[in-house]
C-alpha cells in the first residue's frame, strides 16, 4: 500500500498494512529529529517518521502583513504576534489584540476583516496532482475556524467568555466573519482541486484539561449551525472533515457526529472519559479519531517501553482502522528523542536508514517551524 491508499483503508476500515500516521512537532522538536537523522527539510521528516498526509495551500497574495521594531508581526485580522520563551522552546503569542473593549459595531473596525480574495488559488489542482495519489491530499489547519481560540488573540479570552454568555454583537460580527472567511476559502479549494482533496482541516478547542469550555446551550446558539453548514458543503465535493479539538470535547461528539463532523483531530485523553478505548467504544462506529499519544504524559516523561505499550494498545483496538496514531497535540519541546522515534518504530513507520532517495527529497526549509504558525491566524 501506498500512503493514500492505507489512509482510505484505514478510513473506510477495511485492513492496512501498518497504521496510518500523523506527524505534528514543535519547531523544536522536528529540528531534533532532522539533527538525528540528518535532514534538511520537512518533507525529508516526513517521509521517515512516515507520516502518510500532505497538505495544500492557498498562496497568500493580500495586504503586506507587517514586521514591527519589536520583531512582532501581523496576522489576518491585524492581531500581532511575537515569540514567548518558556525554557524548552518558544511559541509564537497574541501581544497586541485590535478588538479588545470593543462591544458594539460602530466600534468595530472592519478593516481588520480578511477575504478568501487575498489568496491565489491557481495552483491548487497543481499541487494536488503533485502529490500523485501518493498521500492522502489535506487543505485547511487547526487554526481555520477556531472561533474561541483565535479570536481571543485579537480580543481577549476573558472578553470572548463573556461575550459569548451576553450575546455581544461585536463579537457576533467578528465571528460571523470569520466563519466566512474560512468557509469561502476552504469552498474555493475544494472547487480548484476537483475533486482531489480528501480531507479538510479546522479547528475548535471546545474543552480544557478538565472540561468543556462552553456550556451545550452556548454551543447550539453560536457553533452548531455554522459546523453544519461548513461539513455540508466539504461533503458535498466528496472530501471528508478533520476538526482539532483541544482538551475534554466528549460531551460534544454526539452532536458533532450529527452535524457531520468525520474525524476528530488530536484527542487529548486528558480525562478517563477521553481515553482512546472508551472513545472507541462510545463512537467508534459513528466517527473517526487522529491522535492520542498522550504528549503531556507518556511521549513527555514516560519512557520508550511505556510509549511502546501505549502504541500496541491502540494497534489492538483498531485492528482494521478508526485511528490516525499520532501525538495528542504538536510533540513538544522537551520530549525525549528516544521516546519519539519509540512510537513511530513500533508503529512500524519510522525509516532509519537514510540514503540517497530520502536526501533528495525536496522541501523549504522554513517549513520546520509551520505547525506553530498554523494555528494562529
Amino acid at each position: 500500500m501506498n500512503s493514500r491508499e492505507r489512509v482510505l483503508s484505514a478510513y473506510k476500515r477495511t485492513g492496512y498494512d501498518r497504521i496510518p500516521i500523523k506527524h505534528e512537532g514543535t519547531p523544536e522538536v522536528n529540528h531534533l529529529i532532522m539533527e538525528h537523522f540528518g535532514l534538511t527539510n520537512m518533507n525529508q521528516l516526513l517521509k521517515v517518521v512516515g507520516d502518510d498526509f500532505r497538505y495544500v495551500e492557498a498562496i497568500y497574495i493580500g495586504p503586506e502583513l507587517k514586521t514591527f521594531e519589536d520583531g512582532s508581526f501581523e496576522g489576518y485580522w491585524g492581531e500581532r504576534y511575537k515569540y514567548m520563551e518558556f525554557g524548552t522552546g518558544k511559541y509564537m503569542e497574541s501581544c497586541y489584540q485590535p478588538f479588545a473593549g470593543i462591544d458594539t459595531l460602530d466600534k468595530l473596525d472592519r478593516s481588520h476583516f480578511p477575504s478568501a480574495d487575498w489568496f491565489d488559488y491557481s495552483t491548487i489542482r497543481e499541487q494536488c496532482e503533485a502529490i500523485n495519489g501518493e498521500y492522502a491530499v489535506c487543505f485547511g489547519g487547526a487554526g481555520d475556524m477556531d472561533f474561541i481560540n483565535s479570536i481571543s488573540r485579537a480580543k481577549g479570552m476573558e472578553e470572548v467568555m463573556i461575550d459569548m454568555m451576553t450575546d455581544n454583537e461585536a463579537f457576533i460580527e467578528i465571528m460571523n466573519q470569520r466563519f466566512k472567511f474560512y468557509y469561502d476559502m476552504h469552498e474555493r479549494v475544494l472547487q480548484a482541486a476537483r475533486g482531489l482533496i480528501d480531507f479538510t482541516h479546522i479547528g475548535e478547542d471546545l474543552g480544557n484539561q478538565r472540561g468543556p469550555m462552553i456550556s451545550m446551550e452556548l454551543f447550539e446558539t453560536y457553533f452548531a449551525p455554522k459546523f453544519k453548514e461548513y461539513f455540508d458543503m466539504v461533503h458535498r465535493y466528496g472530501a471528508k472533515a478533520m476538526m482539532h479539538m483541544c482538551g475534554t470535547v466528549n460531551e460534544f461528539l454526539p452532536r458533532l457526529i450529527e452535524l457531520g463532523l468525520d474525524i476528530q483531530d488530536v484527542v487529548q485523553p486528558t480525562t478517563p472519559d477521553m481515553d482512546i478505548a472508551v472513545l472507541q467504544r462510545n463512537f467508534g462506529d459513528k466517527l473517526f479519531f487522529q491522535g492520542s499519544m498522550d504528549v503531556q504524559k507518556e511521549i513527555a516523561f514516560g519512557t520508550p517501553n511505556e510509549v511502546r505499550k501505549e502504541v500496541r494498545r491502540r494497534l489492538d483496538l483498531f485492528p482494521t482502522g478508526g485511528l490516525f496514531l499520532g501525538p495528542s497535540h504538536a510533540i513538544q519541546a522537551g520530549s525525549p528523542l528516544e521516546n519519539i522515534l519509540a512510537m513511530y518504530r513500533e508503529a512500524g513507520s519510522l525509516i532509519e536508514v537514510i540514503d540517497d532517495k530520502i536526501l533528495s527529497i525536496q522541501g523549504e526549509e522554513e517549513k520546520v517551524d509551520a505547525v506553530n504558525l498554523a494555528k494562529l491566524f
